[in-house]
């Protein structure tokens, strides 16, 4: 058996507790060393086989995977945040199924709600944004072009960049030529919820300088929209005296 576990997006006591109870009975664990906590690992069995993915090809992973199957062992494949953002875990279930070997997901907290935290933001504001875009920008891996970033910032809603940290400048530029203005507020989070999280708040037309400044290259998600500035919004109806809800009737005015 394989579980693909979800380590959360860095802080040892934000993996979920069937996430920890998984990495505990793992006979064998196989981990994204560049980018999973490895004080997760204290957690493992001392008889536990423990391998870093970032220097295996998926050839490597799925034997390896394979040998644990035939030897009865159960695997923990171990991705940071959450395995359905960004974890390519579809490639490594469709070769489990060629295989017959059975898998299961266990979700994790992704990076993108750990930067929210960090930022202390609410992504749904009403009156402001109440769609979060999730993306990143294409680089030695392509997007499609109806994914763009420049074609998304049409909508400006609130936007969250993944793996584009290091072309800061050209991400500005697509943002601002989709539909952001240059004052759009801004903020990167690097390593959002490890001890050294670093967070820098700036402009879209300031992104490249702010990322510079800041000596940020990688590690870390830009988020952009008016809702980064957590102003000017509307109150939740949800809580309004005045609205009836399935639970409580509104006052009248």
């Amino acid at each position: 058996m394989v579980n693909f576990v979800g380590a959360g997006p860095g802080a040892v006591d934000l993996i979920t507790v069937r996430g920890r109870k998984l990495i505990e009975e793992a006979d064998c664990i196989i981990y994204a060393g560049s980018l999973v906590n490895p004080e997760i690992l204290a957690w493992k069995k001392d008889c536990c086989e423990v391998y870093d993915s970032s220097r295996m090809s998926l050839p490597e992973v799925i034997a390896q995977m394979e040998k644990a199957e035939r030897d009865g062992k159960m695997t923990v494949r171990l991705h940071t945040g959450d395995p359905s953002v960004y974890g390519a875990i579809r490639e490594q279930m469709d070769a489990l199924d060629e295989r017959k070997i059975p898998y299961a997901v266990c979700p994790g907290v992704s990076s993108f709600c750990a930067a929210a935290a960090a930022l202390q933001m609410e992504y749904t504001l009403p009156g402001i944004s109440q769609s979060v875009i999730i993306t990143r920008g294409a680089g030695r891996t392509p997007v499609p072009e109806r994914e763009s970033v420049r074609s998304f910032a049409a909508h400006r809603a609130v936007m969250v960049l993944f793996l584009s940290s290091g072309m800061a400048g050209r991400m500005a530029e697509e943002l601002m030529a989709g539909g952001y203005s240059a004052e759009t507020p801004c903020a990167m989070v690097f390593r959002a919820s490890w001890p050294d999280e670093k967070i820098v708040r700036t402009t879209v037309e300031k992104l490249e300088q702010a990322a510079a400044d800041a000596g940020i290259t990688r590690q870390a998600l830009i988020v952009v929209g008016d809702a980064v500035a957590q102003k000017d919004y509307d109150f939740s109806k949800l809580y309004d005296p005045a609205f009836t809800t399935g639970y409580r009737k509104g006052t009248s005015s």
